[in-house]
């Protein structure tokens, strides 16, 4: 079994910057994709950044030179930074991993950017 633990979400005034963590821990296997999604209210979620194991990245064109995406393997941790954060950023974002035949989910972080 792997879990997925996510952190630093929360509440940021338009303009701020938020670091978003996502942990696997659990049964060793190699992690191929680590990637974050978000859902707004009302709305289909949706792919912000990924990660390939070799560094490869990938963003959404509504995130691009905004986030960064980044990940310690050693750690088997995926990061997102978050800068220059806007109104409609809102939403929860769960982090994504997909590793041998499977792929899982976190439990998902709230972030919310006031206008």
């Amino acid at each position: 079994q792997v879990q997925l633990v996510e952190s630093g979400g929360g509440l940021v005034q338009a303009g701020g910057s938020l670091r978003l963590s996502c942990a696997a821990s659990g049964r060793r296997f190699s992690i191929n994709v680590m990637g974050w999604y978000r859902q707004a209210p009302g709305k289909q979620r949706e792919l912000v950044a990924f990660i390939t194991s070799g560094g490869s990245t990938n963003y959404a064109y509504s995130v691009k030179g905004r986030f960064t995406i980044s990940r310690d393997n050693a750690k088997n941790t995926v990061y997102l930074q978050m800068n220059s954060l806007k109104p409609e950023d809102t939403g929860v974002y769960y982090c994504h991993i997909i590793g041998g035949p499977s792929d899982y989910w976190g439990q998902g972080t709230q972030v919310t950017v006031s206008s």
